[in-house]
């Protein structure tokens, strides 16, 4: 009887050692599945931009305290700010009234001027063009030109006769087929999406070229954006200036 009953503890033993294994293997598993998991969705929202080369600029914020609307928390009904950018060094310099206008744009400390509606209508520096807001200024050798492909794709900038022919100005909300925009905008949803693989290469005012790529409006840089509060405007973009001053623009 002793022998049976001592077989029985040791089945009884093994059994309980094989359970504990099978619940830590579980855990293992679901542990290793919930990682896996997480690893997937934080790739499909943050795709990598980093190739080594680029300035990659995540959430600069925009003008958050104006609303083309009344009654929303925090907000003022009124124009939004411009804001002017420099590639070399990232500065950002906020144009809010008419003394701002008048120390900067006409200047070249500048490339990019953010304005209008969330700060989305986008400017190249440029003197010559008059609804420019470096209309005049000392920007005169400035150009842009589109290209419908893969940032990493655009390798090389075109030549200055193209710069010279291009008629691109304002780089806003892409309202046809044709159009230089760099988003679509519904008024049935009242959202902005970006149009992908929409490169811009630009002749600066210093005779360098670069190219651009403006990725989202979105706080976060989400895939896809359903919710009207989304915090807006928060710029992800990114550029790569060539400065040995040739046309060579790979960055991968």
């Amino acid at each position: 009887m002793k022998t049976i009953k001592s077989r029985c503890r040791w089945f009884r033993y093994l059994n309980w050692l094989f359970d504990a294994d099978r619940r830590l293997f579980l855990s293992v598993a679901i542990g290793l599945s919930l990682i896996s998991g997480c690893s997937k969705t934080d790739e499909a929202v943050t795709p990598g931009y980093e190739d080594g080369k680029s300035t990659i600029i995540y959430d600069l914020a925009g003008d958050t305290d104006a609303s083309m609307s009344n009654g929303v928390d925090g907000k003022e009904k009124r124009p939004f700010y411009t804001f002017l950018y420099r590639l070399r060094d990232r500065r950002q310099i906020w144009i809010r009234d008419a003394a701002d206008s008048a120390r900067y744009f006409k200047t070249a400390e500048w490339d990019l001027a953010f304005t209008g509606p969330y700060n989305s209508e986008i400017y190249v520096n440029n003197a010559g063009d008059e609804f420019n807001p470096g209309f005049e200024g000392p920007a005169t050798q400035t150009a842009v030109v589109k290209y419908d492909r893969p940032y990493a794709s655009v390798t090389e900038a075109p030549s200055d006769e193209v710069f010279n022919q291009s008629k691109v100005g304002k780089i806003g909300w892409a309202s046809g087929e044709n159009s230089n925009g760099w988003f679509n905008y519904s008024l049935n949803t009242h959202l902005v999406v970006p149009i992908k693989n929409r490169v811009y290469v630009i002749r600066l005012a210093s005779g360098k070229y670069a190219k651009l790529e403006l990725i989202n409006v979105y706080k976060g840089n989400p895939p896809s954006v359903t919710d009207l509060n989304w915090p807006a405007p928060y710029y992800t973009f990114r550029y790569f200036v060539q400065e040995d001053g040739s046309k060579n623009l790979t960055t991968n």
